[in-house]
């Protein structure tokens, strides 16, 4: 019996047990955002400490930061190999809605092989493949076939504000060949992906100030200066007719995608019409030449995301509006940096402010984008295991959506990132009813633990 033939064996035999296991770790109410489970934190830190404990990993610390800890645990005897850094999350997301729940979101209930919960998907019911793929692999062979160092966060649903810092002050004792995070999703049911890249995100609010209040558009209208003509002005000249951004050099420094990884998209023959139905729009529209994929995954964007001034009541109020904003957020792609974007935007309202107006510029948050090359060999290896797992191809994919921490482990680490998730965009994270489909968490464990084996292929 080979090993992997062992594990299966060992994960159908133990499979009921892990869920009770699993349903034990998603019972805390580990909610980062309120104040009110900082006890419920601290407590879903203990669990996985004690866990660790039970799988017989070495150096394991519960490790304060500025908010909330970080749990971290070794084992490092597989000589001559690589290692493995693990990232993962034990907080979650807040309830509400709860009177949309079909089961308490903290009392876990399996129905159609799907597990419901909050947390279920997002992520610790991912963080938890990762200890059984562990447990059963010290259970098989009494080793493990790479080294590995676990960081699980609770702060990732609030932005990881202090991940980044101890990260850099840590930076020696997660020193690693690779990080591999399970916090993202399938291509779609039954077909496997691995993301090797994430936009990365920047954005400004303008505020424009014409008069020192409303005016009587009788009196004034056509001699002075409306705050929401003077906005619409700068917001039409962001981008052209197609959606072109025209902000000058905003794309200077971005990354064109290869030629493989345009095929390989193409590969995927994405349904266009399916987005459509989806999102109940007539058409698509975006840059000219990229298809709906290099759009939405590779391409920079520049978007409003709100405007607001003037009167919005019933009926009609004839005045000039004094104020009027707009927050605008883009999605930034790799070689693009946050700071430099921000600095062209500004400029650029600067370059096109209307007459008889003031107007401040306000920054949002920002997170740089991430690559890992897409012919990396840690990136190739996971595609194998899934493949072997799932019996299909496996797609590689960049996901258009931004994870500020992913970027700042790529900085500050410099090791590529290794994204292998299982869940499913259709799973309700972040909403009412989130659960994870259990045929995925079956298959993950196999494919987690197939993974190890094909790093350990790779010498260091």
């Amino acid at each position: 019996m080979t090993n992997l033939q062992q594990l299966d064996a060992y994960f159908a035999e133990h499979r009921e047990a892990h869920l009770e296991e699993l349903k034990e770790f998603l019972r805390i109410p580990s909610i980062s955002s309120l104040s009110e489970h900082k006890e419920d934190i601290q407590h879903a830190a203990k669990w996985l400490a004690g866990t660790f404990e039970k799988l017989n990993l070495e150096n394991i610390s519960i490790m304060a930061t500025e908010g909330h800890p970080v749990v971290y645990a070794d084992w490092l005897h597989a000589e001559g190999k690589p290692t493995i850094l693990f990232y993962g999350h034990y907080d979650v997301q807040p309830v509400d809605p709860l009177h949309l729940w079909e089961s308490e979101p903290f009392n876990p209930s399996i129905r159609d092989n799907k597990l419901f919960a909050r947390g279920a998907s997002d992520d610790k019911g991912q963080v938890f493949m990762h200890l059984k793929m562990i447990e059963a692999l010290f259970a098989t062979t009494g080793t493990l076939p790479v080294n590995v160092k676990f960081i699980y966060e609770g702060e990732e649903e609030i932005g990881s504000p202090h991940l980044p810092a101890f990260v850099e002050q840590h930076k020696e004792k997660l020193a690693a060949d690779l990080i591999l995070i399970s916090d993202t999703g399938l291509y779609g049911p039954g077909k496997p992906a691995v993301c090797y890249g994430l936009r990365g995100l920047t954005g400004i609010q303008i505020d424009i100030r014409a008069a020192k209040g409303d005016l009587h558009s009788g009196l004034y209208g056509g001699g002075v200066q409306n705050a929401i003509h003077a906005l619409a002005e700068i917001l039409a000249s962001f981008r052209d007719e197609q959606g072109t951004i025209q902000v000058e050099g905003f794309y200077d420094k971005v990354l064109p995608l290869t030629e493989e990884e345009r095929e390989a998209y193409r590969a995927l023959s994405f349904d266009e019409e399916a987005v459509k139905q989806e999102v109940g729009v007539q058409e698509l529209v975006g840059e000219p030449g990229f298809s709906y994929l290099e759009r939405t995954w590779a391409r920079p964007t520049l978007e409003v995301n709100g405007v607001f001034g003037g009167f919005s009541g019933e009926g009609i109020k004839t005045v000039l509006p004094a104020e009027a904003g707009a927050k605008i957020t883009c999605r930034l792609v790799p070689n693009q940096e946050p700071d430099e974007i921000v600095a062209l935007l500004k400029a650029h309202v600067e370059k096109h402010k209307p007459a008889g107006v003031e107007i401040n510029i306000s920054e949002f948050d920002k997170g740089r984008p991430f690559l890992t090359p897409f012919n990396h060999p840690f990136i190739q290896a996971a595609g194998r295991s899934y493949e072997k797992v799932y019996n299909v191809p496996t797609a590689y994919t960049r996901g258009g959506g931004s994870i500020p921490i992913v970027a700042a482990f790529d900085e500050i680490l410099e090791l590529p990132v290794v994204l292998m998730g299982f869940g499913l965009s259709s799973e309700n994270f972040h909403a009412p009813n989130e659960h994870f489909h259990l045929e995925n968490f079956d298959k993950g464990l196999r494919v987690l633990s197939d993974y190890l084996y094909e790093v350990a292929e790779l010498q260091k």
